[in-house]
């Protein structure tokens, strides 16, 4: 995806969190996210949009220290101001990405085209899987577009295991194979290869052999699945089911 539509999947996507923060109420359980209110995931993404612009808005090459990084963030403020300083900060980081410069140097922390791509692609998929929380605390999860589906099941896949494979480690070898079955005509890949082991995975996209377990869906199901804000019991699984259980319980990104 062109930077400009992870901008624009980003702004859509704030939008839709706010709505369904004001719908749910500050006390509201997240059930994807157990040991959260709707407060803390507002909070949580609220805090991760502004440091994330000051990377992007001061071109900042070196990770910011714990103050640095409050001083960027700023004061949590009350309840009564919560979702509108979420906006203010959601509205800024838009404003950020789109003023940024092609060619601008900063840190990012997962391989991309360029740092400007890398902030752009994190915070919009960030954002998405936050807004499917916070939509879930009310009701039915919105849908995702193929596009966003598929570049968020790369990022996902390719991007934080594929570089942090570690956490998914298992005793006996064994592979998960997932086929995107729609998004014809989007860009990126359509099907990738996990390998669990003892000392971790290893991911690559394509499936060239045999595999345990297969999972195939539609983008954007797949793309909440394996990041396990919906189940799967709807979606097609071929073979090992127990591969995929080892998916679910393992596969967890985590802030720190």
């Amino acid at each position: 995806m062109e930077i400009g539509r992870h901008i624009d999947a980003l702004e859509r996507a704030g939008l839709d969190l706010v709505d369904a923060a004001e719908k749910a109420g500050l006390d509201a359980a997240v059930p994807t996210c157990p040991e959260w209110t709707v407060r803390e995931l507002v909070q949580h993404v609220g805090y991760v949009h502004r440091w994330a612009a000051t990377y992007v808005r001061d071109g900042r090459t070196a990770v910011l220290s714990d103050e640095e990084e409050d001083d960027a963030v700023g004061p949590m403020p009350a309840d009564a101001d919560l979702v509108a300083w979420f906006q203010s900060g959601h509205t800024d980081l838009v404003d950020v990405l789109r003023a940024a410069a092609p060619d601008l140097a900063c840190w990012y922390f997962l391989p991309a085209g360029s740092p400007l791509a890398f902030w752009a692609r994190r915070q919009a998929h960030e954002t998405t899987i936050h807004r499917a929380d916070l939509q879930g605390a009310i009701g039915d999860i919105a849908g995702v577009d193929a596009d966003l589906g598929i570049d968020g099941i790369d990022e996902l896949l390719m991007g934080f295991y594929g570089s942090r494979g570690g956490r998914l480690r298992c005793e006996a070898p064994c592979t998960l194979a997932v086929h995107v079955t729609d998004g014809a005509r989007a860009e990126g890949p359509h099907s990738w290869t996990v390998t669990m082991a003892p000392t971790g995975a290893a991911i690559t996209r394509g499936v060239t052999g045999p595999t345990d377990c297969t999972l195939r869906g539609p983008a954007g199901e797949l793309y909440l699945a394996l990041w396990n804000r919906r189940g799967t019991a709807d979606l097609h699984v071929e073979g090992d089911e127990a591969v995929l259980a080892q998916w679910r319980e393992r596969a967890t990104i985590r802030w720190t």
